[in-house]
């Protein structure tokens, strides 16, 4: 997760998109994927490859039922593109990338106004099988060295890294082992999904919430590692009711930034969540981070042991949190053509 400094200044640098709210809520275009070649495209990205630059509609990429296995980005002059698949068990992209944070994902979308729903995305590398054992670190502290499951090193590998502002994944799937989602910058809502992995399995600078998600941790590592640099700086991760399951003994967060932000509200915790709870990780002491657990249950939601820097408040007191004032105050997602 050790990343090039110029990637963070893109968006400022590179690249110029005006702001817009793509029509509203009604797609005027839509183009299918089919891997028969019935319909004219058989990959996902010759499909977005065939959408017209800074374009200013919704248009729908209805992918069918199968797997495919190719990675696909969505540059930052194609705004206003809704990916659609049948479900996330049979809609699935898959790739199998690694070594570096920055190029290894199976799914990059770089612009604003993004919307994809029923999808799995996957990158295979290290994900575990009945044929190979999972990575279970003697120490909470994993470094970025060479550790190794039964059968390969573990390396960065993402399903998927998203950039841009006012995007939602609704029903989707994000499976990998370390850094299977970069949660890069921007408001992004993800509603029913799942997300698995072991290492810093969340993890960015993105202001972000997580609606009923089920976050499957398959082996003892973090959960997230929010990057948030400031006391103003908006970004964090919310989690809203859902579900922490897995194996070994997983914790919740570690510090990325100095003033990393993540909260868990009503969330569902398995044992699997190690009793500290949060890790301050290297020379970030956790005192300036916020790092908050209200209204859990489970048997992992037990904070008698959680290191002295996070919290736990009740909902009366986490009205700063909900949707519409974390991410929603303007609306936009009632502007979107899906039905929640």
């Amino acid at each position: 997760m050790i990343l090039p400094l110029f990637l963070f200044f893109i968006s400022s640098s590179w690249v110029c998109i005006v702001a817009q709210d793509c029509g509203r809520n009604q797609v005027t275009k839509t183009i299918v994927v089919d891997k028969s070649g019935r319909t004219g495209f058989i990959t996902v990205q010759s499909a977005i490859d065939s959408i017209a630059e800074n374009n200013n509609q919704w248009v729908k990429v209805r992918i069918n039922a199968a797997t495919y296995t190719e990675k696909v980005e969505i540059p930052y002059n194609k705004p206003c593109i809704y990916l659609e698949g049948e479900d996330r068990h049979s809609t699935i992209i898959t790739y199998n990338d690694h070594q570096q944070t920055d190029i290894s994902a199976t799914f990059s979308s770089f612009p604003d106004n993004i919307i994809a729903r029923s999808i799995t995305f996957m990158n295979s590398y290290n994900v575990p099988t009945t044929a190979m054992k999972t990575l279970v670190p003697t120490s909470h502290k994993l470094q970025r060295g060479k550790r190794r499951t039964q059968d390969s090193e573990v390396l960065p590998a993402l399903a998927a890294r998203i950039y841009g502002d006012k995007c939602v994944f609704y029903d989707c799937s994000f499976i990998g082992f370390q850094d299977t989602l970069w949660d890069v910058e921007g408001r992004h809502y993800f509603k029913d999904c799942t997300i698995e992995g072991a290492i810093d399995f969340i993890f960015g600078y993105g202001q972000s919430y997580y609606e009923n998600c089920i976050l499957n941790a398959t082996s003892s590592g973090f959960v997230t590692a929010q990057g948030r640099s400031g006391k103003n700086d908006k970004s964090g991760f919310v989690f809203r009711g859902g579900a922490l399951i897995g194996n070994g003994q997983t914790f919740l967060g570690r510090a990325y930034g100095p003033f990393s932000r993540v909260v868990f509200y009503g969330t569902y915790f398995s044992s699997v969540v190690a009793p500290a709870g949060w890790s301050a990780w290297e020379s970030n002491l956790g005192f300036g981070t916020t790092y908050i657990e209200a209204d859990c249950k489970g048997p992992g939601a037990n904070t008698s042991g959680r290191v002295p820097w996070s919290k736990k408040l009740r909902g009366s007191k986490m009205a700063k949190y909900s949707r519409s004032s974390f991410i929603d105050r303007d609306r936009w997602l009632s502007y979107l053509p899906v039905a929640w």
